[in-house]
């Protein structure tokens, strides 16, 4: 299908043009076909009418865990800890495929229409979350959650093996995959070396929770004598594609380290402030040149998979801790959310609006209160944009919501289904 969208204001997130008034953008298949004036011979099947209308890349949730929307609001105003061990871990214990499957079907139209067109996952049941990824048609890359010691058996990295041959790359590639152990206080030393054996025999990334919590890292310290990051580090872990997860409470070392093996940063700043672990330090990452992508965490710790609210506290919060307006500009923000992410998931040609690239892309209704007057549409993004402003998704070329109507599911019937779930979940513990 050739699809033409008309007279739209763009954000293109590529700095040589970063944002265009009164364009159109071409799409043949699933490619970004051209940028500005429409060639005379491009013959569109659909035409969208950008007037009033705001385009840019679909936003890419960099960390998240989508079957846990099952418990959002189920384990709230609790100690890291205890939210984990106690209320979160012993639940998760109930799940099977149709709860993963549902749970996963409602955290994808949440995304969707908040416009979302790519996610990093870790968790479990992978085949059902595949199930559900390819019914919507959004882009994914996907880990099944690991933990262990060196006693564990292999039947978990054979089912990663298994599912990797079977789907890697599936649904027009848009189905991709990292190897995800939890994190350094859930795997002992011989098991992330297995983790990261296995990474390099499917060369994949490898995908991780770091340096979440200062109960972590403090326990880390007495237990090896180094934070997780310095032992994971020392394990072999970070000598690849690496993306971690959170890293709040991390030492100069630390973020050396991370500068040297070329680690990906996934900030979760609304997770991590619910659970009350603090605040990574960004700014330093960013002037160290480490790449920070943005995500949600899961709707459990959240709760909600709103990007256009995780962009907002980027923009934020590291002013006030910093007491600089400057520490992340508007275009940081923004970037977190879409190229950086992209660059963070291996994606090579996401999180643009250019000429060649994948489209992904979402339409915003600016035609709003929130965004008058028009003194900077950018600035505008991060300190206005609601997550309903996002009125249309394409991703891959294919349009997921229209007028802020999905066509993939019954909305209705996905949330009276989960919550079916979570009593059924909730009635077995």
């Amino acid at each position: 299908m050739k699809l033409l969208i008309e007279n739209v204001n763009t954000l293109t997130m590529n700095d040589e043009n970063m944002f265009r008034e009164n364009i159109s953008v071409g799409v043949e298949e699933n490619r970004i076909v051209f940028v500005g004036e429409k060639p005379k011979d491009f013959v569109a099947d659909k035409t969208i009418d950008g007037k009033g209308k705001l385009l840019m890349p679909g936003l890419v949730n960099a960390h998240t865990h989508m079957p846990m929307t099952l418990f959002r609001n189920y384990a709230d105003d609790l100690p890291f800890h205890e939210w984990l061990f106690e209320r979160v871990m012993p639940i998760e214990e109930q799940l099977d495929s149709e709860s993963v499957y549902w749970g996963t079907l409602l955290a994808l139209i949440e995304s969707i229409k908040s416009g979302v067109t790519c996610f990093n996952d870790m968790y479990f049941f992978l085949e059902d979350m595949i199930k559900a990824c390819s019914k919507v048609g959004i882009r994914s890359v996907l880990g099944r959650g690991l933990s262990g010691d060196k006693d564990s058996d292999t039947s978990k990295e054979d089912e990663v093996r298994e599912i990797y041959k079977k789907y890697n790359n599936a649904e027009n590639g848009r189905i991709t995959f990292f190897v995800a152990p939890h994190a350094p206080y859930t795997c002992d030393d011989e098991y992330l070396k297995r983790s990261k054996k296995l990474a390099d025999e499917l060369n994949v990334g490898l995908h991780i929770h770091l340096s979440e919590s200062k109960r972590e890292v403090d326990e880390s310290i007495e237990q090896f004598g180094m934070t997780p990051i310095k032992r994971v580090a020392e394990l072999g872990l970070l000598d690849g594609h690496v993306v971690a997860a959170h890293c709040v409470h991390v030492t100069e070392e630390d973020l050396d380290i991370m500068k040297e093996k070329n680690v990906h940063v996934l900030h979760n700043p609304g997770s991590n402030m619910k659970l009350a672990n603090g605040f990574a330090p960004v700014k330093e990452m960013l002037d160290r040149g480490i790449n920070v992508a943005l995500g949600t965490d899961g709707a459990a710790s959240n709760n909600n998979l709103n990007m256009f609210e995780e962009i907002n506290y980027a923009g934020l919060l590291h002013k006030a801790t910093h007491q600089d307006p400057l520490a992340v500009s508007t275009i940081e923000a923004l970037k977190m959310a879409t190229i950086n992410g992209a660059k963070a998931l291996n994606l090579k040609d996401v999180g643009m609006i250019k000429e060649g690239y994948k489209a992904d892309m979402i339409l915003l209704d600016i035609e709003k209160p929130h965004f008058y007057p028009r003194n900077r549409l950018i600035s505008s993004l991060v300190y206005s944009a609601q997550a309903s402003d996002v009125e249309t998704v394409i991703c891959d070329g294919r349009i997921l919501m229209e007028n802020h109507k999905i066509s993939f599911a019954d909305e209705m019937e996905v949330l009276i289904e989960t919550e079916k779930q979570l009593k059924r979940l909730v009635s077995q513990m």
